[in-house]
């Protein structure tokens, strides 16, 4: 069977971009299916993560003003489907532009939607009047357009509620890693892994950890994700006094390393599409730390049991179940060996079984 995945990139180093390199990889090696990913203006190459050789790599050039890029982008797409052939088209790009496919592409093929951010993330943060009015807008297209492919997919159950249709499917990311060994968590580091900006809350992460060091000030903040100087984070850092408890690093390949160097991961997201990074950190045994944002998080952590889900927002209650997991050894321990457990069922055969299942049931 062909797959034909249409994205905007896969030189990033974001979650879509390895969570593709996974699933693809996995469908073509350990699966048999023919797999094509077509992106754009030559993004598949210098790769950030690692791409299965058996997966065929192509990009289309688009350029210009908004009608010279849609007419490029159009054509562009339509010769790769008419060369490739494929039984299904799956689109993997979050802008508005992916709504109108099924209704451009010519096609015979099945056609699915991955949705791997939460809506909210077309609202942003000081949304004014006439934002507000073209976000809903926006909002009734896509629910309008949405309805046009054979299967829309969401990534927790949670992220159904955002959409009004009835070819919803639930499929979760598979996870990156699964490592025989686990973090001692036995150092005194703290991790969060994301790029900066408003959707990720490192402004609100920053005020709980002045709360915390103030009673364990031996503790560190280790921050990795690509920089964003205008979220004035390293600023903030300095005017809270916690300077000398906070490390920002950019993107790394082999984040499992500082997965197992550290023994808290905390998400202070404001939203999220699913939580990749929760998964990767329980997969190497840390307990987690989570604001209970839309969406993602409550659908991945068991409050209580293998880490905490935090009201959204509460930097005072973020604070104190950080300290509670930083003042309890024993505690931090069990609930790590919890997760590392309860994370087994986003192994890639797992969630890789699903989309089987979805694919043979769409050609049958």
């Amino acid at each position: 069977m062909k797959l034909l995945y249409i994205t905007n990139g896969l030189n990033g180093s974001g979650g879509l971009e390895r969570v593709l390199s996974i699933k693809a990889s996995y469908l073509a090696e350990k699966m048999g299916y023919e797999v094509h990913i077509v992106c754009l203006n030559d993004s598949h190459q210098n790769l950030f993560y690692d791409f299965s050789p058996k997966i065929h790599l192509q990009s289309i050039s688009v350029f210009g003003n908004p009608i010279s890029y849609v007419k490029k982008y159009v054509s562009g797409l339509n010769k790769v489907v008419s060369q490739i052939n494929p039984d299904i088209v799956l689109v993997c790009d979050d802008g508005l532009k992916a709504f109108f496919l099924p209704l451009l592409l010519k096609t015979k093929a099945k056609m699915i939607y991955e949705r791997h951010v939460s809506k909210t993330i077309s609202i942003g943060k000081d949304a004014g009047f006439l934002k507000t009015i073209s976000t809903k807008f926006q909002f009734t297209l896509m629910n309008l357009l949405a309805k046009r492919y054979d299967k829309f997919v969401v990534l927790t159950n949670e992220n159904k509620r955002e959409w009004p249709l009835q070819n919803l499917e639930v499929i979760s990311n598979p996870l990156s890693f699964y490592p025989e060994a686990s973090a001692t968590l036995t150092t005194k580091k703290v991790i969060a892994v994301g790029k900066q900006s408003h959707q990720k809350g490192y402004d609100l992460l920053l005020q709980a950890w002045q709360k915390v060091i103030a009673q364990q000030p031996d503790w560190q903040l280790e921050i990795y994700g690509k920089k964003e100087p205008s979220e004035g984070l390293e600023l903030q850092a300095s005017c809270l006094g916690i300077s000398l408890n906070v490390q920002f690093f950019d993107p790394i390949k082999n984040i499992e390393v500082k997965y197992l160097e550290s023994s808290i991961y905390v998400m202070s997201s404001r939203y999220e599409g699913f939580g990749m990074v929760l998964i990767e950190a329980m997969a190497c045994g840390v307990p987690c730390v989570s604001f209970d944002c839309p969406y993602g998080p409550s659908d991945i952590i068991a409050d209580g049991e293998d880490g905490y889900l935090v009201s959204n927002g509460d930097v005072d209650l973020l604070a104190e179940k950080l300290l509670l997991l930083i003042e309890n050894d024993a505690l931090r321990i069990k609930m790590g060996q919890k997760a590392k457990i309860a994370v087994k069922r986003f192994l890639p055969e797992t969630i890789c079984q699903q989309w089987d299942t979805l694919f043979k049931t769409l050609v049958r």
